[in-house]
C-alpha cells in the first residue's frame, strides 16, 4: 500500500480495515484479512475492503425469532427476508415479488405485521420476530387461523398461504375482521394468484371468534370428528322421527274416514 492510500484511509477513519490487493502478475485479488472494530452502537464489527474498494461492515444482530435467541453477524444490506430464509433456514417465509407488492413475505415484528423483503435485517436487533413456523405450538397443534384455512380450503398452490395466514392473524388482532368487506380491505396487500379469496375471507371470519374467545376451531363449533359423526347420525334419526310425527295426523284421519265409510255402508 502506498503512502497516499494509507493517508486516504486515515482521513476516512478506515485505517483498521484490510485492503484487497491484486496480484501484479495474475491480477487476482488476494484474500482479505479482517480486523474487528467497535461501532458507535457498541456492536462488534468486521471491516473488509470489498471488490470495488468499498468497505463492507457486518453488524452483529441479536434477535428473538419464534422465541429463540439468535446472535449473528449480518451484512447491513441484507433484508430480513433473506436473513430468515438463508441464515436461519425458515423457508416458510416466501420470496414473491421482493418489492413489497405481493405480501408473501409477511411476518410479525413485535406483534405487528411487516413485509420482511422491505425490512433491513439490522432493524430487528433486540426485537421479537414471528414467522409462520412460530404460530404452531411445540406439540404440533395448529393455530386457529391455520386450521381455519385448512377447513375452508383457503388455498390452491399454497405459495402465498404463509403470508396470507400471518396477515390474517394480524388482521384479527388489529380488530379489522368485523365484516367481509373490512377483511377484504385489510387483506388487500396479500395477493393470491390462484384466486382463493372466497375461502380466505371465510377462514378469517371463522377463526376471528375463535381467536377472541381463545378456543380452537373444533371446540367452538363443536365439530370434532366423533361429534360431527354423532351429529350426522342424530340428524338422520331426528329426521326420521320428524317424518313419522308428521305422518301421524294423516294416518289418524285416514282411519277415521275408513271407519265413517264402513258405518255408512252398514246403514
Amino acid at each position: 500500500m502506498t503512502e497516499i492510500e494509507q493517508q486516504a484511509l486515515n482521513d476516512t477513519g478506515m485505517a483498521g480495515a484490510s485492503v484487497v490487493e491484486r496480484d501484479p502478475l495474475t491480477g487476482a485479488r488476494d484474500t482479505p484479512t479482517t480486523q474487528p472494530e467497535a461501532s458507535a452502537t457498541g456492536h462488534a464489527r468486521e471491516g473488509v475492503r470489498g471488490t470495488r474498494g468499498r468497505l463492507d461492515l457486518d453488524v452483529v444482530v441479536r434477535t428473538h425469532v419464534n422465541g429463540m435467541l439468535h446472535t449473528l453477524p449480518v451484512d447491513p444490506r441484507t433484508s430480513l427476508l433473506d436473513f430468515l430464509r438463508e441464515r436461519l433456514a425458515l423457508t416458510g417465509v416466501k420470496k414473491g415479488c421482493d418489492h413489497g407488492q405481493c405480501g408473501a413475505c409477511t411476518i410479525h415484528l413485535d406483534g405487528r405485521r411487516v413485509l420482511s423483503c422491505l425490512t433491513p435485517a439490522v432493524q430487528v436487533d433486540g426485537r421479537e420476530v414471528t414467522t409462520i413456523e412460530g404460530l404452531t405450538a411445540i406439540d404440533g397443534t395448529l393455530h386457529p387461523m391455520q386450521r381455519a384455512f385448512v377447513e375452508h380450503d383457503a388455498l390452491q398452490c399454497g405459495y402465498c398461504t404463509p403470508g396470507q395466514i400471518m396477515a390474517a392473524v394480524a388482521c384479527v388482532s388489529e380488530g379489522h375482521a368485523g365484516s367481509a368487506d373490512e377483511i377484504r380491505e385489510y387483506m388487500s396487500g396479500n395477493l393470491c394468484r390462484c384466486g382463493a379469496y372466497v375461502g380466505i375471507v371465510a377462514a378469517i371470519q371463522d377463526a376471528a371468534s375463535e381467536m377472541t374467545t381463545g378456543r380452537g376451531v373444533s371446540e367452538t363449533k363443536g365439530e370434532t370428528t366423533s361429534e360431527r359423526t354423532s351429529e350426522r347420525t342424530s340428524g338422520r334419526t331426528n329426521g326420521r322421527a320428524s317424518e313419522s310425527a308428521s305422518e301421524m295426523p294423516s294416518k289418524a284421519a285416514s282411519e277415521i274416514r275408513s271407519k265413517a265409510a264402513s258405518d255408512i255402508r252398514s246403514t
